[in-house]
């Protein structure tokens, strides 16, 4: 259950009549140039441009006749943050590409071709919600995804409550290649009871399997089948304006990230906590783990004090900054034409 936030990566293009794409950005130094032949190669030590040469390379491979182009990024997404800079970087590349070439995608084809490019360009086996968020956001909303259908729902927030992201602005290499190994406990789960997603296990049957998946496999298992509950509370919590369960439920998930799925860290982990004695509704890390992002739900009328707060208190306990800022829930990514 994720949503767009009003923080973007900018992508300014012109057709350039060679069989090449030029890439540059304002977070990174200098030009970086792909031909468009038949293999289109890695870029080496400028690993974000990956993304971008990857999306190059699937619609090439699907056919599309991508003609060569310059493209400049402008974001103001803090990377490693946990705020989907990648899938905002893909998709920012994928407009480019239909822009010049008079296409218009839907919004879950464009998703799913950003979605194969990280497989095989940045080797992160992701799954779609942040390609599909980035293409689908919807203003004011949070968006309930159906994985196995890709069916989106805009699920409203309550006026009354605005969201506070805190970024610890660390990140940890624990995180390399940690999401891979999760998935791969979880296929493991799902490969024992012979089904092809977890949502087909119930919390008992899988309890009564916890001694043959052994301790580890089962935790991971355990917070993908929880987690999927808190979703449809937490929506219906919303609906209802029940923030007391809303609160409830964020602090459960936060707690199952930590202990079952194993992908928080102590800077997340005080950072939700803090959040609580500040009055936060909820709390919870957001993002892939190991560092990154809190998202926080508060009145309105007190996010701006929450954020300065948070990090005065932050500072206070561990001597370390991070930044706070109250986000608004927008649309899904979009072509303007240029001057």
């Amino acid at each position: 259950m994720p949503a767009a936030i009003n923080r973007y990566i900018k992508a300014v293009a012109q057709l350039n009549g060679r069989s090449e794409v030029h890439l540059s950005s304002s977070q990174s130094h200098g030009e970086l140039v792909v031909p468009l032949g038949h293999n289109i190669p890695f870029s080496g030590d400028e690993s974000w441009a990956n993304y971008a040469f990857g999306v190059v390379a699937k619609y090439r491979d699907a056919g599309y006749p991508v003609a060569g182009f310059d493209v400049r990024f402008e974001s103001n997404i803090p990377v490693g943050a946990g705020l989907s800079s990648s899938a905002a970087l893909e998709t920012a590349t994928a407009l480019v590409i239909e822009a010049v070439l008079g296409l218009e995608l839907s919004q879950t084809e464009r998703a799913l071709l950003c979605q194969s490019a990280e497989h095989e360009w940045a080797g992160v086996p992701c799954g779609i919600m942040d390609q599909l968020t980035v293409n689908a956001g919807v203003v004011g909303h949070a968006l309930k995804i159906d994985c196995s259908t890709l069916e989106v729902s805009p699920a409203p927030i309550p006026a009354h409550l605005s969201a506070v992201v805190v970024d610890s602005k660390v990140k940890h290499a624990l995180a390399d290649g940690e999401y891979a190994k999760r998935r791969a406990d979880c296929e493991v789960a799902a490969a024992f009871f012979d089904v092809e997603y977890l949502r087909d296990v119930t919390i008992d049957e899988l309890d009564s399997a916890q001694v043959q998946l052994g301790e580890r496999v089962y935790r991971r298992a355990r917070h993908v089948i929880t987690e999927m509950v808190r979703v449809r509370n937490f929506a219906a919590a919303l609906e209802a304006d029940d923030t007391a369960s809303a609160g409830v439920l964020m602090a459960a998930s936060h707690a199952s990230l930590r202990n079952d799925y194993e992908v928080s860290c102590e800077e997340l982990d005080t950072l939700v906590e803090i959040a609580g004695g500040l009055g936060a509704i909820g709390a919870r890390m957001m993002g892939g783990g190991f560092g990154g992002s809190t998202v926080n739900l508060v009145e309105s009328g007190a996010a701006s004090r929450f954020a300065e707060d948070i990090v005065a208190r932050y500072r206070e306990e561990t001597g370390a900054e991070v930044k706070a800022v109250a986000v608004k829930l927008v649309g899904g990514a979009r072509l303007e034409d240029g001057e």
